[in-house]
């Protein structure tokens, strides 16, 4: 068995998968030993740029520095103009609710330097159609999906820019419950282009983790401050209050529904009048926020971010936003389902030193949790386009006419290479510094 791949003189030669994969191995391998810090034998060769104890990044901070300036240099979006601007394409006046990263994302890309009305100096095109919109129109889900369908297919008789890579520079952004099911009447859609949405379980089938991005969903406004770097002030170990809509949070609630360190609640606080105060002021209080895994997307997460309240992450399939970019461990505690039964044992055996790391770690994330407009540098607007960009070389598609069949090739995972250049460039710095 051979695959195609392109040689330096841009034609193209079969090689065998095995040589292939030993090729891409060795290369993964040699990154690896490059960012870690060590040479062939398992040596230091003094590169001391290992992230802090402290730090909330998967790499090291300046590497990151380096890479976010390029991108607000460079990347450039090509904004479908098509649509009804009445309906499915316009911007929602007030930005509220559940739903608001959304309506937030379709107005910041608009208003932004990233956007281009040059489609050839774009490196990704966005598919402007809003499901929220179209969910406040009376649609139902196959509707949503048809009309997606018929947007896209559109899309690729009017313009060249679709076919030419069968969507894998294009990507679609949801922020509605609906997720990755609304682009399930266009097959290259879900294989090929980047969908962000903030429903990312991994138990949906259609979400491809490591291609499609994690949406925050965020509910909006805060009508309060954020907290954080106030760990002697939160008395309460753990809080929740929901409706038990799964199996998870019916354990939850079973375990724990009297228990006098967890505060769990076996109802949604009424977030009128004095409940929305009485709901901010547990959060406020509290060490631990637990954040079930259940059937809707649901903006806990980012809650108890806002208010300083570390985020118990309790999924077994569960895409974090950002997750490419931010350590999530640093900031949080990430669970199995099952250790629902064990909640109070784990998050005791936590020590204070440690509880104390994570909430002052959380002060550090709250602006990339932050939807601001006009957007300002890494809120979560820029995060979102950072993941889109670390995207824009992963997967390209050329038809070879001659042939005729389409052939999908790698691009040597460009972003990965460029980091290690990264690498190696501070290094020198720091040698000539020595």
């Amino acid at each position: 068995m051979a695959v195609w791949v392109r040689n330096r003189g841009g034609g193209w030669a079969q090689v065998g998968v095995a040589a292939y994969a030993l090729y891409f191995l060795s290369f993964l391998l040699i990154s690896w030993q490059l960012l870690s810090g060590l040479d062939s034998d398992g040596h230091g060769h003094g590169l001391g740029l290992g992230t802090s104890g402290s730090s909330v990044f998967h790499s090291p901070e300046e590497a990151f520095r380096l890479d976010y300036e390029t991108m607000e240099e460079e990347l450039k979006v090509f904004v479908y103009p098509d649509g009804d601007p009445d309906t499915y394409f316009h911007t929602a006046r007030k930005l509220t609710g559940k739903y608001a990263s959304e309506g937030y994302f379709f107005k910041n890309i608009r208003e932004s330097p990233f956007l281009t009305h040059d489609p050839l100096r774009a490196h990704l095109f966005f598919l402007p159609i809003s499901c929220h919109k179209m969910r406040a129109k009376g649609l139902s889900d196959q509707r949503i999906i048809d009309e997606v369908d018929k947007y896209v297919h559109h899309l690729k008789f009017k313009y060249p820019y679709w076919n030419r890579t069968l969507g894998a520079d294009h990507f679609f952004v949801t922020c509605h419950h609906i997720g990755v099911k609304a682009t399930k009447g266009v097959p290259h859609l879900i294989k090929n282009s980047i969908r962000v949405v903030c429903s990312s379980s991994y138990a949906d089938h259609d979400y491809i983790p490591h291609k499609d991005v994690t949406l925050p969903q965020v509910q909006l406004p805060f009508s309060h401050p954020p907290g954080g770097n106030d760990i002697k002030n939160r008395n309460t170990l753990a809080f929740w209050a929901g409706r038990s809509d799964s199996r998870l949070k019916h354990d939850l609630i079973a375990m724990w529904d009297n228990d006098t360190e967890l505060d769990i609640q076996n109802n949604r606080i009424d977030l009128r009048a004095t409940g929305q105060l009485v709901y901010m002021d547990k959060l406020y209080k509290s060490k631990f926020c637990l954040c079930p895994n259940g059937p809707i997307g649901t903006s806990r997460i980012a809650d108890s971010i806002h208010f300083g309240c570390i985020p118990v992450i309790m999924s077994n399939y569960y895409d974090m936003p950002f997750n490419d970019i931010l350590d999530w461990s640093k900031f949080s505690v990430v669970l199995k389902e099952t250790d629902v039964y064990q909640l109070k044992d784990i998050l005791r055996s936590i020590s204070e030193k440690h509880v104390i790391t994570l909430n002052q770690n959380i002060v550090k994330i709250q602006r990339h949790f932050k939807w601001n407009t006009p957007p300002v540098r890494l809120d979560a607007f820029h995060m979102v386009m950072y993941e889109l960009w670390l995207r824009r070389h992963l997967i390209r598609y050329a038809i070879v006419y001659g042939a005729m069949r389409v052939l999908c090739y790698c691009s040597q995972y460009v972003s990965l290479t460029n980091n290690v250049i990264m690498m190696l460039v501070l290094r020198e710095r720091k040698m000539k510094d020595v």
